[in-house]
């Protein structure tokens, strides 16, 4: 099987293709540069540095052409910031460009498509009465997203999307999104206690979303080869952990304190910091994806995935601890700035 990915090099590209490779498969990438200074990025993988919605339509074409599957492992989340509209740039970055590479996917003959998506999507479409989509920018994009590649997916042609959740695991030389986690925990630095929500949340590791999408990958070709296509989405998750159980681990990574003591927040009062973090994006001119205000009724959920769907993908056991740990460890870094990383860009990665 060869694949073409855009995002390569990215956290979690990378991480799939070293698993396509080990496999025995071929690996075509377009990225953005810089490549992470030290980063683990397979020596095998066939590597152009270039912004792929720059190249021409007849270059991604003869890039394409002689692949099996397509993965877009690019894009950006609702932790990279804009200014409002927001719902603007994440339907520059996350939807046009599938209409447009699914488009050339298909006149390269390419038999179907990988697509990483958030698990912000599977909650929206389990519980319709929360009306996240009206409320989250963010999470409307992602169902638009999800209604796009199951728009261009057909018999012969299969989109996955991997409704992907927290992630732990670090890439040598790029910045953790786990950075944002280090700054809000250090507010309660010189409290005898941490407030928190009492939720809690799905997650898995780096390398469990590295065999996802590996496992999806051959899951196209099946289905290829079996003259199946359609569209599914996947509702990742390894492990499910409250917040709590979370932070226990982050704090002993932290500073080797493992009996932190955590006091679930009221969602009145995360609502009310919510209106003050309202205030704070309007003065900074900044629209956020995820409405912090209704954030609260999200974070006070235990929003937790079964798990049989990533071992249909292949996913194995892994030691997710030790993920939290190292990403945490390299965030503090981050954080106090004595490490040289790379950080998120609006274009993806």
């Amino acid at each position: 099987m060869k694949v073409f990915m855009i995002g390569g090099t990215g956290l979690l590209g990378s991480a799939a293709s070293e698993i396509l490779i080990e496999r025995g498969n071929e690996v075509r990438s377009v990225a953005l540069p810089p490549i992470p200074v030290g980063a683990d990025i397979p020596e095998e993988m066939e590597l152009i540095l270039s912004d792929a919605d720059k190249l021409s339509d007849d270059e991604i074409v003869s890039l394409m052409t002689g692949c099996d599957v397509f993965v877009f492992a690019a894009g950006v989340d609702e932790r990279v910031e804009f200014p409002a509209p927001v719902y603007e740039y994440y339907r520059k970055y996350n939807i046009t460009p599938l209409e447009r590479y699914f488009t050339l996917a298909k006149k390269a003959g390419i038999k179907g498509a990988v697509v990483c998506g958030s698990y912000f999507s599977w909650l929206a479409k389990r519980r319709p009465e929360m009306k996240l989509c009206e409320k989250h920018p963010y999470i409307k994009s992602r169902i638009e997203q999800e209604k796009v590649c199951e728009k261009f997916s057909d018999n012969d042609f299969s989109v996955f999307v991997l409704e992907l959740p927290y992630i732990f695991g670090v890439q040598k030389g790029r910045k953790p999104v786990w950075t944002i986690l280090i700054e809000q925990l250090s507010r309660f630095k010189n409290m005898p206690f941490t407030l928190y929500p009492a939720g809690g949340t799905a997650m898995l590791t780096v390398r469990q979303v590295g065999e996802a999408l590996a496992g999806a990958c051959e899951l196209v070709l099946r289905n290829a080869e079996n003259g199946a296509g359609g569209f599914r989405a996947f509702g990742i998750s390894c492990y499910n952990m409250t917040w709590r159980e979370l932070l226990k681990i982050v704090y002993k990574a932290m500073d080797g304190v493992s009996d932190r003591r955590i006091i679930d927040i009221p969602k009145w009062a995360f609502k009310a910091f919510g209106f003050s973090m309202r205030a704070d994006y309007k003065k900074r001119n900044t629209d956020p994806g995820i409405d912090p205000v209704g954030l609260a009724d999200i974070m006070g959920m235990n929003l937790f995935i079964p798990t049989c769907e990533c071992k249909e993908l292949g996913c194995t056991a892994d030691d997710i601890e030790k993920a939290i740990s190292d990403s945490v460890e390299l965030s503090v870094k981050a954080y106090n700035g004595t490490a040289d990383l790379v950080g998120m860009k609006g274009e993806g990665a």
